[in-house]
Parts: structure tokens; C-alpha cells; sequence
């Protein structure tokens, strides 16, 4: 697919476990998946950081990977985190999402070492050369503890033909405003922070790349509309509406406060893989309160 066509909302799905946390929960993961593609959503990620990619063995890796894909069925896009401390290993991944159908794969490099530009850069082009579907570079240093900067970005975008879009998750909105002028408007970029949600697509974000939208995709998707529609105070209001949720989601743990929000919506999908901890009792009234505040139930 190009790249152009990736746009709007794109949900992260969680990874559910049976009791446990011992195995995949496959028919609660189709269920999830099936929830936010019928309420609208542009396209499905599986395997973030909110569907516990980096918990999973690589069986589980695989059979959660090829599973998702199938299960979209080409309804939407699918774009799939193939990110690992290894190249080879990423190498690996990306091969297997690619050969099961996944239209865009994401990078997020990851080290327990520092990495050099020199070293990220060979990387992204190691994963680079092994496939032929795009790329999304990932930007999210309070996760991979790398931080890379915008002049790095551009120096990979054109060293390796198919990273084609960036998603940004820093925080930092300039960065955004720096991408869009050095590309000249030609390199797409996707919001990753919840909080900036608003500031990013008014900016000219082509998608914002969420969780939310497994508790609620229909605030998400109203929100896009009206940015797109041009219609900012509709927008302001729609933001600020479900900005709560979106900061809770976020302080909270996105495997946590997900998998207790479909919970309490009726899906069980299990516990995050220990060492994450559940959402606490406080922290589940909290989120309960908040869903009631916003109509989901």
C-alpha cells in the first residue's frame, strides 16, 4: 500500500491471556479486533507496546501476529510492530508479518546500549532491505530509551526507500513542525502521544496511532472528522471531552487500563504478563467513573 493511504484512526490492540497470563487468547483478540473495526476505525495495529509485544515468546509472537492479520481479512490496513533489542531478530519479524499480509510494518529501535545514529541507521536499513512493504519509523524514547532527533529521521528516510512515514510519540509538537518542513509536506506523520491528539492533527498529522479506541472509538473517530471538516471549536470540544481518559489511559499503563476498560465493558481479556500488574481497585473506579462520565455505558 502506499503510504498515503494510511490515515485517520489507528487502533492498538491489546494481546489477551488466559488465566494466568499463560497463553494468547485468540477468540477474546478477534472479538477486540472485531469491536474497532466495526465502530469505524482507519486501520488496526497489532503488537505495541499496548498489545505486550515485547512479553510475548516468539511463538507467541508469531501466532498472535499471524492471527490478527487474518482476522482483519483486508478490512482495513494493518500495521504491525516488528520492533526487538536485535536487528536480526526485527529482520526476522518483519519477514514473517510481510509474508502473512501485514500491509505497513513499525520500527521502534530498542538497546539495553546506547546506539549510535550510525548503528540505528543500519539497522532500519538491515529491516529495510529484507521486505518490500513500507515502514513506519517509531520515535518513543520514554520506551526504547532512544531518542532520535529529527535530522536523524530525514537521514534514514532517505537512505532507506521504504521508510515512508513517521510516528512520532516524543510529545513535543515542534518536532512535528520540523518533520513537515524538511520534508517539505512529503513525509507523513502519525501522533503517538494522546495528550497531543489535537495540536498533532490540526498540525497535519495524517493519523493519530491510539488505544483508545478499544473503549472509545467513536469519540476518536468524531475528532478526526472534525479536524478534517475543518471544524476546530467541534474539535476543541471533542478533544477536551475525552482528554481525561486519554491522560488516565496513558499515567495508568496502557496494557493496565485497556485491558481493565474492556473488562469492564463486558470482554475479558485477561491481566497483562506479570511483571505488569493490573490496574489497582482505585484506579479501576477511577476508570469506570470516567467511561460512565463519557457515555460508554
Amino acid at each position: 500500500m502506499s503510504s498515503s493511504a494510511l490515515h485517520g484512526i489507528i487502533g492498538y490492540t491489546i494481546t489477551p491471556f488466559t488465566a494466568g497470563g499463560l497463553a494468547p487468547d485468540l477468540k477474546a483478540l478477534g472479538t477486540s479486533i472485531d469491536r474497532m473495526i466495526e465502530s469505524g476505525v482507519h486501520a488496526i495495529a497489532p503488537l505495541g507496546s499496548t498489545g505486550e509485544g515485547a512479553y510475548l515468546s516468539d511463538a507467541e509472537w508469531e501466532q498472535v501476529s499471524e492471527f490478527s492479520i487474518k482476522r482483519v481479512a483486508g478490512r482495513v490496513p494493518t500495521v504491525v510492530s516488528v520492533s526487538d533489542l536485535t536487528t536480526a531478530k526485527a529482520v526476522q519479524r518483519a519477514r514473517f508479518a510481510e509474508a502473512q499480509g501485514a500491509d505497513v510494518v513499525m520500527v521502534l529501535p530498542a538497546s539495553y546500549w546506547k546506539l549510535s545514529d550510525d548503528e540505528i541507521l543500519a539497522h532500519y536499513k538491515a529491516i529495510g532491505e529484507s521486505i518490500s512493504v513500507p515502514i513506519m519509523l517509531y520515535n518513543n524514547p520514554a520506551t526504547s530509551g532512544i531518542d532520535m532527533s529529527v535530522s536523524l529521521i530525514m537521514k534514514i528516510v532517505k537512505a532507506v526507500d521504504n521508510v515512508t512515514m513517521v510516528k512520532e510519540s516524543t510529545g513535543d509538537i515542534q518536532r512535528m513542525h520540523k518533520l513537515y518542513q524538511l520534508s517539505d509536506g512529503q513525509i507523513p506523520f502519525y501522533n503517538g502521544s494522546n495528550p497531543l491528539a489535537l495540536e498533532a492533527l490540526t498540525a497535519g498529522a495524517k493519523g493519530w496511532c491510539t488505544a483508545a479506541p478499544n473503549l472509545i472509538p467513536q469519540l476518536n473517530l468524531d475528532l478526526y472528522a472534525a479536524v478534517q471538516n475543518n471544524d476546530l471549536e467541534q474539535a476543541r470540544q471533542l478533544f477536551y471531552r475525552q482528554l481525561p481518559l486519554l491522560e488516565f489511559i496513558l499515567k495508568g499503563g496502557l496494557p493496565a487500563t485497556i485491558k481493565a476498560g474492556l473488562r469492564l465493558t463486558g470482554l475479558e481479556v485477561g491481566d497483562p504478563r506479570l511483571p505488569v500488574s493490573p490496574l489497582n481497585q482505585a484506579g479501576c473506579e477511577q476508570l469506570l467513573q470516567t467511561l460512565k462520565t463519557l457515555n460508554v455505558f
